[in-house]
């Protein structure tokens, strides 16, 4: 897979528009596909602050996966929201102090709510997308018997052989 970067103005170019996907309104399983660090530049209602800016590659049985894009503001006003990412990926529990390691937010896994969210564009018409409603906490999206299977399921797609599996002979029976 060719890396991003920034073309110049005399650069070829192949790559067609693909054709935007509104999924509906209802609840999905996910995956951070990236982040990255922004500034938010402020509003009437919330001063300048960072942002996390993600992409959340969205598993529909139906339409396969759709990336949508969620940002996060690091402020107080909005800790709620943060708690609520970070307990959807199961790195916070509810109740408990977290410190933030938006180093190990790309890979994690969770369960997430979307809407369909209605708005009008710069040119005047009217648009829909997809917005994240709310992340379910972890631990209820995948209860115990559960999480471990879809995680499970999810190294296996990365890695030919499983490693955190092995027995001391160094190979799982029924893996040849």
């Amino acid at each position: 897979m060719e890396q991003e970067r920034e073309l110049q103005w005399d650069d070829e170019i192949e790559k067609d528009g693909g054709d935007y996907i509104l999924l509906p309104a209802g609840d999905y399983n996910f995956t951070v596909t990236k982040f990255e660090r922004g500034r938010f530049q402020g509003s009437a209602k919330m001063p300048a602050c960072n942002q996390a800016k993600l992409e959340l590659t969205v598993h529909s049985q139906e339409h396969g996966d759709v990336v949508i894009f969620h940002n996060l503001l690091l402020h107080t006003k909005t800790e709620g929201l943060l708690s609520n990412f970070f307990t959807g990926i199961g790195q916070k529990k509810k109740g408990e102090k977290l410190r933030m390691n938006w180093n190990t937010v790309i890979g994690s896994k969770g369960k997430l709510q979307l809407e369909i969210n209605k708005f009008v564009g710069r040119d005047g018409e009217e648009r829909t997308n997809n917005q994240v409603k709310k992340f379910y906490p972890y631990e209820e999206a995948f209860p115990q018997g559960q999480s471990q299977g879809y995680q499970q399921q999810v190294q296996q797609q990365q890695a030919p052989f499983p490693t955190n599996t092995q027995q001391q002979g160094g190979f799982i029976p029924g893996q040849f």
